[in-house]
């Protein structure tokens, strides 16, 4: 199986870099704060730490004894943690990947778990229909929130670090204050169940994605729904907006036949714009599901899925496509 991740930057002439080394489908990505490292999580229960250049020079370790769902720096870029299907969260320091302790209380597989932006507190979702808020100093749980009706797919913190919001099979989004724990918003705007979520950086916005291949902006301000966004044929199971928030991408997969698609667009408080996508047609069918995520960091696109060799054989049309769009016009 070809398991790499692919790293685009959107500027014209640029070429795509492609790292080897994982052994089975990659799951999640994340850029480090400052852009020089790049973390993935896999199927094969290991975390590589990649620096994003030419060589594609990584650190592997074992990080879990089962798939790893989950990779997050914290905001200085120091530490690192992981979640994954052996029930366990686990923090690692980012220099030398040294184990510094496990957080053990979730009985079901763990899909996602954040640092909050201060670093003193880490939120986790499990398929144990939990949502758990920790202390970071003292590894003790402090909070949880039991949701009966539905799996966490996704969360995160608010960039105040106040809030949380998580999206669920249910088809529900919620926004608790982790300091009242009182739920504040929750919107059941979907037709089926959402897979994930991004704040905008000034904290107004929320960018959600569902199987029901819809994208949703929410306007947190107000507590309405803003844009409904139809780019996608098969189910939306990812989405991110830039650090800047001037970008969002996401992802969607149509197993019907066979595509992977990826949907760029450019945000504003007047509205968004469609740029490009990205569509790339698999030789056969996925007969397993496999979590991509698309993550803007400025002007550059990860891909992570365990199918690039489209990618890398289409990059020329893809190059010249952005070319035509943009006229060779840099940031």
């Amino acid at each position: 199986m070809d398991s790499c991740v692919v790293i685009w930057n959107l500027k014209p002439q640029t070429k795509a870099y492609r790292f080897v080394g994982h052994q089975d489908a990659v799951m999640c990505v994340q850029f480090s704060p400052s852009g020089n490292l790049l973390a993935s999580g896999s199927r094969d229960q290991t975390v590589r730490l990649w620096i994003p250049n030419m060589k594609g020079e990584s650190a592997v370790f074992k990080a879990h004894k089962a798939s790893v769902r989950s990779v997050h720096f914290s905001s200085d870029g120091q530490l690192l943690v992981t979640a994954s299907d052996d029930k366990t969260i686990k923090v690692w320091t980012v220099h030398k990947q040294k184990f510094l302790f496990s957080l053990n209380l979730h009985v079901n597989w763990v899909r996602c778990a954040k640092f909050s932006p201060d670093g003193k507190l880490i939120v986790s979702s499990s398929d144990d229909k939990t949502v758990r808020i920790w202390d970071h100093s003292t590894r003790e749980c402090v909070h949880s929130f039991y949701e009966p009706t539905g799996f966490i797919s996704y969360l995160d913190f608010h960039p105040s670090g106040v809030c949380i919001a998580a999206v669920s099979t249910d088809k529900t989004v919620k926004v608790w204050d982790i300091r009242t724990h009182q739920l504040l918003q929750s919107y059941q705007i979907h037709n089926t169940g959402v897979n994930s979520l991004s704040f905008h950086a000034s904290g107004n916005y929320l960018i959600t994605a569902s199987s029901d291949s819809t994208l949703k902006v929410l306007n947190l301000l107000e507590g309405k729904l803003l844009y409904t966004i139809h780019g996608h044929q098969g189910p939306a199971t990812c989405v991110a907006f830039s650090r800047s928030g001037e970008f969002f991408a996401s992802g969607s997969t149509d197993k019907q036949v066979s595509t992977e698609e990826y949907l760029i667009y450019r945000y504003s408080s007047i509205g968004y714009e469609h740029l490009f996508s990205l569509k790339l047609i698999s030789s056969s069918c996925l007969s397993h599901f496999i979590l991509q995520t698309v993550t803007i960091l400025d002007q550059r696109l990860s891909i992570t899925e365990d199918r690039v060799k489209e990618v890398l054989e289409n990059q020329r049309v893809i190059i010249h496509t952005y070319n035509q769009l943009f006229g060779g016009h840099r940031n």
